[in-house]
């Protein structure tokens, strides 16, 4: 609790500064208000009780008005920040430079390189006594020249120089993406928006100008940026889970529990709250100053282990099983909650020490969620590199020992002699860099740098594409899916409702009615019954500009509504002022089970009137009576209820239209109604009138529906409204088509199909459903989940399906999280929605998704061009180097060569490869699928072609090049022997044949023109250019470090031909068709689901891990680089949004876990399916609230 403390004894010293003026002259002080806000239920209505008499006491101490609000004056906003505290936690230092540059030195093979590159130095300036005798043999001839054998140091300093290039390179990489998603997390809190009351008017204010006593509004979906106390609510439920783990709402009310908590989120209901804490003060808030999201790393991991077991000591007198349950939640949550504290300083190592417990956890918490498909093939094709690579660098170092042995102790018959070990030393250490640099060529450190570029430079377009990504994964899953499940209100259609029919008084309007020909009566109860049974958030606003629309705020249903009453000539504000929030008696709010929504307002003569509205089938069925023409009531039987629902209702739902029917009950003075038993309440209703609302479908819709189509990928609408309408709206969007075979089901049907007798879903019959189902009409939130999961644990297909969704409203929360990837809207989406999701869809457009799709593709086909590049440099640099230094003891590319040609193939290549743009075409193919594997058979052929043309090139110039060329051969130079003209062509050549095949690599599926949209994509021009122009600078000016030796025009020119042949080759390879070579293998394959059981899988993991470990420490810590920053942007923004932090903790180990980073924190599934049982399916704020 260090930090706490601290800040409250800085809070008091302030404090104590205002003396007895009671903190600044308000009547309550921090301490006070922060143990206040830390009692619950009865003992805090006590405590208000006893110290305030109630809450607009309290109201009154922190001198504001429950109903006008603060005054917004500057200066006393400014005192209450001074005194209170401001909303805002400080973000964690950001790592600086130097703590980066020390984590890129952490690469394995930069060590190894590091250490041959010290040990060359320290030979080379060793000068051995013997080396003039003879008794060394030739071993050192050559070295003559006093000035070579004093340049024996550069090649020692070349190496160091280049692995402090790749490290700069990678910790000033990490570093520009740190300060990028700083720019990103600033924008978003920027955005971040809460109503306050504020002299009497409702505004919308940054939340992080919230202050203490301000009185903010509250409705379903928010996710509460403050403490505060309740001062009026209407059927409030809350979800405490993120502080608590409960996962039971809680009822929320003025006389039972007031006390709201930042970081929760509200599931049903409305009301106002009086801010009573903010930031650090807040709940969430000194959570994180536990968690040391502003506190220094020693503290924490002190702490750690205390709290873990100060939490375990507070659960540990639950009995009960489903307690239990709880329980275990909590721990976890405790843990996880100190776990992202350890994240940052495990070791790479904590795997092993924790593996037994490891597995047990695994079980314990049911699956992980998966590695994205892309990482686990790419983590699976680096592994196997790695060790062919590690296999052929043994084997390099071997070879060339034992040759150098026997030539001169078995064939030369010479001694050993002491005063000669050095000589040999640096022999032997000669051949180990050798053998460091064939390892450092077949390792492809590149991958992840290009993974990383590939999806950081998507990320940032898709940003200008209306996407915004919280996870970077979800950018690559999205172009492998195969289903998007989509809702219809806001996301298909414009979400701007208008009421365009009506049934009013025995008539059926098809355009709105005039006023003045409809019964005052009836018009009167209509406005009424609108005005004041909506939310009061709800507005119709006059229109921005001239010639606009109004308005919509709000609920866009309740606002066709209030527009309706607006269309009608009337208004629904003096209605409102005369009735204010406050006098309403009993609100029962909208919510996914009810599908209506009734207030209770009393009347004069002591009776109550009951308003209600709703979908009309589940409304009509409740109705006995009617008002006829003259607003009188008659009686409404079944009977008619069919008759309209065949005369009105349905023709309205074929027009597309979504029915609402509006009705009232009048309880007569005397004894007053069992509130509690709503079915009796909501009874023996009075329809008003039924209105049909249209939605109009979205002008752009269709056209993407049709390339989500041609690209392979099944549109599904999930809805909440009618079948009728849905039908109707699903063909005009061209989700469905005439003469298709295709379901439309209702949510009822719908489970009636899928379940057994014993009501349990079973999965073989909801295969029979889902390939077909094209709309799933009435659905509740637990079937949209239902049917996610369905899809994606299907069987059926060649391979699995990857399931896309979109959602807005609270109640999606379930169905977002398990998809693999989950869009949420911008716009209409509420809180605890984006929370879930993996990407935000900014202007709430379904064309947005298909350029995600476009985007994902494009990601998997940029790592694919890498690859084919990056692989045919290493089958010719691997056997160049081995071959080469087998048959001439000497690589023909020098240590200092071959890390400048990794730079090209890693870094550069990554770089302009992984930036190509997408294009329209990605749309036309199928989508590739999960088991797809990342090299296909055309792949293969380029690799293995131009492999083959290269090393062709190389051997006939190693072997043959002196004499084509009229120059001194390089082979069998001694030691320190001035670099020669023939390797340094041969080195220039393969530099200039690895340019002309990135362009080749730009395509893999076996197009013909390569050229094709290159000037589209400046970065890979520069790159080209960039790398030929210091090639040029290498060879001309490189000398002795560079091991090159300056070359003529002439020759020059050669290497260009030879260069450019590979162009032509390129054309020569395209031509043979892939389907003749039937030996070509692909490679790359993820792993099969099938073969692998959850034990074996552990293990398996584990050895992918140590191997990883070993291979791939360097890209481990980039990701982890990154991850880090995203995460404590995350938790920060989180924070400030108020946002459960467990959310953000949860979506940080999911990201570590898929990279193996840190193994000892597993997701807690379970945790998160406990949202998704139907009792606790919430109210939906978003466009789907009224069917």
């Amino acid at each position: 609790m260090g930090d706490v403390a601290n800040s409250s004894v800085g809070h008091h010293a302030k404090n104590q500064q205002h003396g007895a003026n009671r903190a600044g002259g308000f009547g309550c002080t921090l301490p006070e208000l922060r143990s206040l806000m830390e009692l619950r239920g009865a003992e805090a209505l006590q405590k208000i009780q006893e110290t305030y008499g109630d809450v607009s006491g309290l109201c009154k101490r922190l001198k504001t008005s429950p109903t006008e609000g603060l005054s917004d004056n500057v200066t006393d906003l400014e005192k209450r920040r001074q005194i209170y505290g401001q909303n805002f936690i400080p973000p964690k230092k950001p790592k600086t430079f130097l703590q980066l540059v020390w984590e890129a030195l952490q690469d394995v093979t930069l060590i190894i390189l590091e250490i041959a590159a010290i040990i060359s130095l320290g030979l080379s300036f060793y000068a051995p006594p013997g080396e003039q005798s003879d008794a060394c043999g030739n071993v050192s001839a050559g070295a003559e020249d006093e000035g070579e054998a004093e340049a024996g140091w550069i090649e020692g300093a070349a190496i160091l120089l280049s692995v402090i290039c790749v490290v700069l390179v990678t910790a000033f990489n990490d570093w520009s993406k740190e300060k990028q998603f700083r720019g990103l997390q600033s924008r978003i809190e920027q955005e971040q928006k809460f109503q306050v009351i504020r002299k009497g008017q409702v505004i919308q204010v940054p939340v992080a100008e919230l202050v203490v006593g301000d009185i903010a509004q509250i409705k379903y979906g928010d996710l509460l940026p403050a403490d505060g106390v309740l001062i009026q609510g209407n059927d409030l439920k809350i979800d405490e889970s993120s502080l608590t783990g409960e996962s039971d709402h809680v009822r929320k009310a003025v006389d039972k529990d007031p006390m709201l908590l930042s970081g929760t989120h509200v599931m049903e209901g409305s009301g106002r709250m009086v801010v009573t804490a903010v930031g650090v003060n807040s709940q969430t808030g000194i959570i994180f100053t536990l968690l040391g999201a502003s506190g220094e790393e020693e503290e924490k991991k002190e702490k750690k282990d205390e709290d873990i077991e100060a939490q375990r000591g507070a659960h540990g007198h639950k009995t009960s099983k489903q307690q239990d349950g709880a329980v275990e939640n909590n721990q976890n949550k405790a843990k996880k909650q100190d776990g992202a504290v350890a994240m940052e300083m495990q070791p790479l190592k904590s795997a092993e020490g924790g593996e037994m417990e490891e597995r047990e956890k695994k079980k314990a918490n049911g699956p992980k969620k998966e590695k994205s498909v892309l990482q686990g093939k790419l983590t699976k094709l680096a592994v196997q590199i790695g060790k062919a690579g590690l296999v052929m660098s043994a084997f390099t170092v071997v070879i060339l020992v034992i040759y150098f042995v026997i030539h001169n102790f078995v064939i030369g018959g010479r001694a050993w002699l002491s005063n000669c070990t050095p000589v040999y030393v640096q022999y032997f250490v000669k051949f180990f860099i050798i053998g460091v640099t064939v390892l450092v060529v077949a390792v492809p450190e590149g991958l992840p740098l290009a993974v990383t570029i590939s999806l950081a430079y998507s990320v940032k377009k898709m940003m200008k594409d209306n996407n915004l990504v919280r996870h970077l994964d979800a950018c690559e899953t999205m172009g492998n899916a195969t289903a998007i499940c989509s809702d219809k209100t806001g996301t298909l259609t414009t979400n701007r409702m208008t009421v365009v029919q009506s049934y009013v008084g025995d008539t059926h309007y098809k355009e709105i009615p005039d006023p003045n020909n409809m019964n005052p009566k009836i018009l009167d109860l209509l406005v009424h019954a609108i005005s004041i049974n909506s939310a009061y958030t709800t507005k119709v606003l006059p229109p921005e500009k001239e010639g606009a629309l109004p308005r919509q705020v709000g609920n866009k249903t309740e606002c066709a509504l209030l527009g309706f009453v607006l269309d009608l000539k009337q208004d629904f504000q003096p209605v409102r002022d005369q009735i204010p929030e406050q006098k309403l008696y009993k609100v029962y709010t909208f919510n996914s089970v009810r599908k209506s929504m009734s207030t209770v307002i009393c009347m004069p003569d002591g009776g109550f009137r009951l308003f209600s509205k709703g979908a009309s089938e589940i409304l009509l069925k409740k109705c006995t009576n009617i008002l006829n023409r003259n607003g009188e009531l008659r009686s409404f039987r079944p009977r008619d209820r069919d008759e309209m629902v065949k005369k009105i209702i349905e023709p309205m739902a074929c027009d597309g239209l979504r029915t609402i029917c509006i009705a009232y009950r009048d309880f007569s003075a005397g004894q007053e109604p069992e509130w509690d038993n709503e079915t009796e309440i909501v009874g023996e209703l009075t329809c008003i009138a039924v209105v049909g609302i249209e939605d109009p479908v979205r002008p752009e819709v269709p056209e993407a529906i049709r390339k989500c189509q041609r690209a392979g990928i099944t549109v599904r609408m999930v809805t909440g409204d009618n079948i009728n309408t849905a039908r109707a709206i699903a063909a005009k969007c061209g989700i469905i088509q005439p003469g298709e075979d295709f379901l439309c089901l209702e949510g009822k049907e719908f489970n009636r199909r899928i379940r057994n007798e014993k009501g349990e879903i079973e999965q073989d019959r909801l295969d029979k459903v889902w390939p077909k189902l094209r709309v799933l009409a009435r659905s509740s939130p637990t079937d949209k989940h239902t049917l996610v999961k369905g899809i994606i644990d299907s069987t059926i297909g060649e391979q699995r399906q990857v399931v896309a969704v979109t959602g807005d409203g609270t109640n999606d929360g379930p169905a977002l999280k398990k998809a693999d990837v989950g869009f949420a809207m911008g716009i209409a989406g509420t809180d605890v929605a984006k929370e879930a999701s993996d990407i935000i869809l900014t202007d709430d457009n379904f064309s947005s998704i298909v350029k995600a799709v476009m985007w994902g593709r494009n990601v998997y086909d940029s790592i694919s061009k890498f690859l084919q590049f990056q692989l045919t440099v290493n089958v010719v640099a691997v056997i160049v180097a081995f071959t080469g230094a087998c048959i001439t003891q000497d690589s023909p590319l020098k240590a200092v060569q071959m890390l400048w040609v990794n730079l090209i193939m890693d870094t550069f290549a990554s770089l302009a490869l992984a930036t190509e743009p997408p294009t329209e075409s990605l749309l036309l193919r199928k989508p590739y699928g999960r088991d797809k594997p990342l090299i296909s058979r055309t792949m293969m052929k380029n690799i293995l072609g131009h492999a083959i043309y290269q090393l062709t090139v190389i051997f006939t110039l190693l072997f043959a090049g002196e004499v084509m060329f009229d120059i001194d051969s390089g082979r069998n130079a001694p030691l320190h022997s001035p670099p020669s003209e023939h390797y340094t062509i041969i080195f220039n050549t393969f530099v200039l044949m690895q340019l002309c095949n990135e362009i080749n690599a730009r395509k893999i599926h076996g197009e013909r023109n390569v050229f094709e949209g290159i000037f589209s994509n400046p970065i890979f021009c520069s790159i080209v250019l960039g790398t030929f122009g210091i090639q040029i600078v290498i060879v001309q000016f490189g000398g002795k470090p560079f091991s090159c030796a300056p070359l003529t025009i002439e020759q020059w020119l050669w290497c260009l031909f030879i260069g450019i042949g590979e162009l032509v080759w390129g054309q020569v390879i395209a031509t043979i068709p892939t389907s003749q070579l039937k030996f070509l293998k692909e490679a790359g394959h993820g792993p099969g689901k099938d073969e692998i059981t959850d034990e074996e899988m552990a293990e398996d993991e584990e050895e992918i891990d140590h191997a990883e470990r070993e291979l791939r420490r360097g890209q481990i810590l980039w990701f982890r680089g990154l991850n880090r920053i995203q995460t404590q942007m995350e938790v920060v923004s989180t924070f400030k949004r108020s946002g459960s932090f467990q959310g953000a903790v949860r979506r940080r180990s999911s990201v570590l876990s898929q990279l193996h980073d840190v193994t000892n924190i597993s997701t807690p599934t379970h945790v998160i399916l406990s949202a998704a049982n139907p009792t606790s399916a919430a109210g939906n704020p978003g466009g789907e609230s009224i069917p």
